[in-house]
């Protein structure tokens, strides 16, 4: 499947809550706006610093390609053409894999743990499993996200 898998708006609800482990990574507690999603994430903080109770847009897609066709995952300098990075302030480009179900006993319950791994910043995405539907083991995403004022 091509093109986007998820767009959602997030809100940092903690940084580095057991403690900064690296000098330039902090490791975000994030909720989602619309679908209730719940996100951990490690982000450079020196390329893109980011405060507590900061608003993200935030994609997750298969390819940075306008007209959602695939792209081979390569970086390209000649290639000039629109980008759906062009629009974000901060992109990560990485694998996804591990998707848990939700652990908790319930059988009722339809949750969906999403890892993806952007060269070692990591990301677990958590919720329900009709929004992460898209996402598969060993599947190249891109992360794009851009903050939002408020």
């Amino acid at each position: 499947m091509a093109g986007s898998l998820l767009e959602d708006i997030f809100f940092v609800k903690d940084i580095d809550p057991g403690g900064k482990k690296f000098d330039r990574v902090s490791r975000l507690h994030c909720e989602s706006e619309s679908y209730k999603m719940d996100m951990i994430l490690d982000v450079n903080t020196q390329i893109y610093p980011v405060d507590l109770n900061d608003k993200f847009s935030v994609v997750l897609t298969t390819t940075l390609k306008v007209d959602e066709t695939p792209d081979d995952g390569e970086y390209n300098p000649s290639d000039t053409g629109p980008s759906k990075a062009d629009q974000f302030e901060y992109v990560m480009y990485g694998k996804s894999y591990r998707i848990d179900a939700d652990d908790s006993g319930s059988e009722s319950s339809n949750r969906l743990s999403a890892h993806v791994s952007f060269g070692g910043l990591l990301m677990r995405l958590q919720g329900d499993a009709n929004n992460l539907h898209g996402l598969e083991v060993d599947q190249r995403v891109y992360l794009l996200m851009k903050r939002l004022a408020f």
